[in-house]
């Protein structure tokens, strides 16, 4: 059941009244905190026969698994490939001392075949400076990029994408490639020299690597592996492009687990936006990944679906038909017909960390409904001997609430990840890594 609204509301409706203009381009939406419609959860300790789970050990033999199936088959499709047999990589490069000293740099190619003619990503590493083995294994940070490898940092010496990717003038993507004008043009995102000085290396690759984010990606590439077909020929229970990247941050924490200056024992996945969504998937499914962020990730991430508040599950089943499995069309304009919300997807991660963010100013991605995701799956969590968050509504902006495996913050602002937000992610890995 939703949380009685206390005075932080007001926050949240203050940016309310910046975003009527946008909400005016989007029929249909409610941004009116006072307009929710009631709704009702499903308990996370309820299996499907209504037997109560009561201790960690059948979480894990029984409501885990029941949980990954539903959502694998209702909402993000089926994840049926691992590692491939014939998966191979090649370190291509490496600098110890790039950005001025301050960093060793290393590219690594990730081939999907035995051949290397086949699907592939690139992958970018930044670590902290000093001779091979020396500190090393390194915690590290993993997540995908909107536009190449290149966009994260203006060093010179990043590998130029040549993938296909949207044209964007304000990032200098023309003609769908990127251009020498991209490089950097991330850069506030990713934070990479600050990563690295905090004693964490960060590692990326181009998620358009891993399936174009566009209708066509289904039906090439990486894609092809799983067999997915077109978007509308394909079974209703594939996998989406979500499924495929997260699929793809699973394989390239397989790269970092060998690496013997990473620690793959802690590793943490993040994303923002649409790759926040594949960051929550992959760390749900893949139990390697020991810290899992969620930075403003919204529908079919952090937010709750029953929740009518921002975008909808017709509105982003419309927007991107190849995201998400199309059984999950089914439920278009009948959320409350869903077997699952997305605090179960929260509850799959447990007992492992994870950090869920917002932005006043957010309201598509709903921030309150990002903030009762991460609450609600607190009784999963205290199966396992862990608090939660322990607060009982939504913090002040830049009140953050790094909680006991689970962590909350909203940031002042707009749709973004910020500096803010990296402190922040540092602090609970901090916490939680460095123990």
């Amino acid at each position: 059941m939703p949380l009685p609204l206390r005075p932080v509301v007001s926050f949240l409706l203050l940016a309310l009244s910046g975003s009527l203009a946008c909400a005016a381009d989007r029929p249909g939406i409610n941004q009116d905190e006072k307009a929710v419609p009631p709704y009702t959860l499903p308990d996370p300790l309820v299996l499907k026969d209504g037997t109560r789970v009561r201790d960690a050990a059948t979480w894990r033999s029984k409501a885990r698994p029941e949980l990954l199936e539903i959502f694998s088959r209702e909402v993000y499709g089926r994840t049926t490939l691992g590692r491939p047999p014939g998966m191979h990589w090649e370190v291509t490069s490496v600098d110890r001392a790039a950005l001025g000293g301050k960093a060793v740099r290393k590219e690594v190619t990730i081939w999907f075949t035995a051949q290397k003619d086949g699907p592939k990503v690139r992958l970018l590493i930044y670590q902290p400076p000093g001779a091979a083995g020396a500190h090393a294994p390194w915690p590290a940070f993993l997540g995908l990029n909107y536009y190449g490898n290149q966009c994260v940092n203006a060093d010179p010496g990043i590998t130029l994408s040549t993938a296909w990717m949207r044209t964007n003038k304000e990032f200098n993507i023309v003609n769908n490639r990127a251009t020498e004008g991209t490089r950097g043009a991330h850069a506030s995102r990713w934070n990479v020299e600050q990563v690295v000085a905090r004693g964490y290396a960060t590692a990326t690759m181009y998620y358009g690597d891993l399936c174009e984010d566009r209708n066509e990606g289904l039906d090439r590439d990486v894609a092809t592996l799983f067999k997915t077909g077109s978007v509308e020929a394909r079974a209703p229970d594939t996998l989406g492009a979500i499924g495929i990247w997260a699929w793809g941050l699973s394989r390239a924490l397989d790269y970092l687990s060998s690496d013997p200056e990473i620690d793959g024992k802690r590793v943490a996945v993040h994303g923002h936006s649409r790759l926040g969504k594949a960051a929550l998937w992959a760390g749900a499914q893949d139990e390697r990944f020991a810290y899992v962020i969620s930075n403003n990730s919204g529908a079919g991430g952090a937010a709750l679906a029953k929740r009518i508040f921002g975008e909808t599950v017709e509105r982003i089943n419309t927007s991107f038909p190849f995201w998400f499995a199309k059984n999950y069309r089914a439920y278009n304009g009948r959320e409350q017909n869903l077997p699952v919300d997305q605090h179960q997807l929260i509850a799959l991660i447990a007992p492992r960390p994870v950090h869920v963010a917002s932005a006043t100013e957010d309201l598509w991605a709903d921030p309150r409904g990002e903030f009762l995701c991460a609450k609600h799956a607190e009784p999963v969590y205290a199966l396992f001997g862990k608090k939660g968050l322990g607060v009982a509504d939504v913090p002040a902006p830049e009140q953050p609430v790094l909680g006991d495996a689970i962590a909350y913050h909203l940031r002042t602002g707009k749709h973004d990840i910020t500096a803010y937000d990296w402190q922040r992610y540092m602090d609970f890995a901090d916490k939680m890594l460095k123990k």
